[in-house]
C-alpha cells in the first residue's frame, strides 16, 4: 500500500468518525435557530393572552392605549381642555346665549312671538307627559347596562357621574331662576331657565356619552326625548322659548364639565369601582362593591 492509499484510507476513517459529531452540531444549530424563531412568537402569544386577561379583569372605564372599540375618539380625548371648550362650552354658550337674546320681547323671533304662535295654533293644548318624559332615557340607560357589555363606565361610576351632573345642573338652574325672577307665560314665577328641559338634556347627554359608540340612534333617541320635553313645556304654556333654550344649554354644559373633570382628575387615577352579585355571610344574596385605588 503506497503513501497515497494510506492517506486516503485515514481520511475516510476521519470522515466516518467525525460524521456523528457534525450531525450533532448541525442538530444543535437547528434547535437553537428554531428556539430563537419560536421565542418571539411565544412572547407575542403570552402578551396577547395577558392583555386579554387584563381587559377582562380591569374596570369598565379603563381605556388602553390604542384601543378603538368600544371607545370613540371623542371619548378618549374627553379630558382635553381645547376639545372641551370647542365641543361642550361653545354649543352650550350658543344655546344659553340664544335664550338670553330671546327673553320676553327681545330678538328677531322673541319668546313673546313664540307664545303668540302657540296661542294661535294650539291654544287649548295641555298634557302632563313632559313631567315624566325626560326620565325615559334613564330607563334605557340602565336597561343597556343590564343587557349590553358595551357600557363605557361601570354602573356605580355611571350613577356617580349622573348624580354629579344633576347636582351641577341644579346649582346652575335654581339660583338663576331666583336671580332673573321672570314670570312664566301662565303667570307662575321663576321661569328662566327651564328646569325640566335642563334635566332632560342632562340625562340625554349622559346616555349619549355612555352609549354613543354602540349606536348613534341611542344618542338621537335621547336628544329627541329631551327636545320633546322642551317643546311640550312651551306648548303647555309653562315656559317661554328662551327658558327652554337656556335649559338645554345648561344640561349639556353640566354633563360635559363633569366628564371633563372626571377624565382629568379621576379616570384611572383615583377610585375604580365594580359592582357584582355576591353571597352575604348569612347565606342570602346581595351585591358586592369592589373599590380599587
Amino acid at each position: 500500500m503506497n503513501i497515497k492509499q494510506k492517506l486516503a484510507l485515514h481520511l475516510l476513517w476521519l470522515i466516518v468518525l467525525a460524521n456523528p459529531v457534525l450531525a450533532q452540531t448541525q442538530q444543535t444549530i437547528l434547535t437553537d435557530t428554531a428556539a430563537a424563531t419560536e421565542a418571539p412568537l411565544a412572547a407575542k402569544r403570552f402578551n396577547l393572552a395577558l392583555q386579554d386577561t387584563l381587559k377582562k379583569a380591569a374596570p369598565a372605564d379603563t381605556v388602553y392605549p390604542g384601543q378603538e372599540n368600544p371607545f370613540t375618539e371623542a371619548q378618549r380625548r374627553e379630558g382635553e381642555t381645547k376639545r372641551y371648550l370647542k365641543r361642550a362650552v361653545l354649543p352650550a354658550a350658543v344655546l344659553i346665549g340664544a335664550g338670553v337674546y330671546t327673553i320676553q320681547g327681545n330678538g328677531l323671533f322673541s319668546s313673546f312671538d313664540a307664545r303668540d304662535a302657540r296661542n294661535r295654533s294650539a291654544p287649548e293644548f295641555s298634557t302632563k307627559v313632559d313631567d315624566y318624559l325626560f326620565f325615559a332615557p334613564i330607563v334605557y340607560l340602565y336597561s343597556f347596562n343590564a343587557l349590553s357589555s358595551q357600557n363605557r363606565h361601570d354602573m356605580v361610576r355611571q350613577t356617580g357621574l349622573l348624580l354629579a351632573s344633576g347636582a351641577l345642573t341644579s346649582a346652575l338652574v335654581w339660583p338663576t331662576k331666583k336671580f332673573t325672577n321672570i314670570d312664566r307665560p301662565n303667570g307662575d314665577n321663576h321661569a328662566f331657565p327651564s328646569g325640566h328641559t335642563a334635566y332632560a338634556f342632562t340625562i340625554a347627554t349622559i346616555v349619549d356619552k355612555e352609549f354613543r359608540h354602540k349606536s348613534r340612534w341611542v344618542s338621537v333617541g335621547s336628544y329627541t326625548i329631551a327636545s320633546a320635553t322642551g317643546i311640550f313645556r312651551v306648548l303647555n304654556n309653562e315656559h317661554w322659548m328662551a327658558d327652554v333654550l337656556a335649559g338645554a344649554g345648561v344640561g349639556i354644559l353640566s354633563v360635559n364639565t363633569v366628564y371633563w373633570l372626571h377624565d382629568k382628575f379621576a379616570n384611572n387615577k383615583g377610585i375604580n369601582t365594580t359592582l357584582a352579585p355576591t353571597v352575604l355571610p348569612n347565606g342570602s344574596p346581595g351585591m358586592g362593591l369592589v373599590v380599587q385605588f
